[in-house]
């Protein structure tokens, strides 16, 4: 037997924030800004060795001739 419990709240009325005197881009300090910055370069850098890694593995890839078979119905 499953026992279920309900509530009713009361409907909470929802508001847009007063805007900010200060634009957004101006609200975290200079150290976070850059330890962000420094972050999203780390990335970008993780990235660019990644794909230039696989496009020197794609440069390297070999095609290997088609198996051959000893069954004559194979053919």
């Amino acid at each position: 037997m499953v026992t279920m419990t309900t509530t009713t709240e009361l409907p909470e009325q929802l508001r847009l924030l007063d805007e900010a005197p200060v634009p957004v881009q101006f609200r975290l300090d200079e150290a976070t800004r850059r330890r962000g910055l420094a972050h999203v370069a780390e990335i970008r850098a993780q990235l660019e060795r990644a794909r230039a890694a696989r496009a020197e593995a794609a440069g390297r890839v070999h095609t290997l001739p088609a198996r051959r078979t000893t069954d004559p119905r194979a053919a």
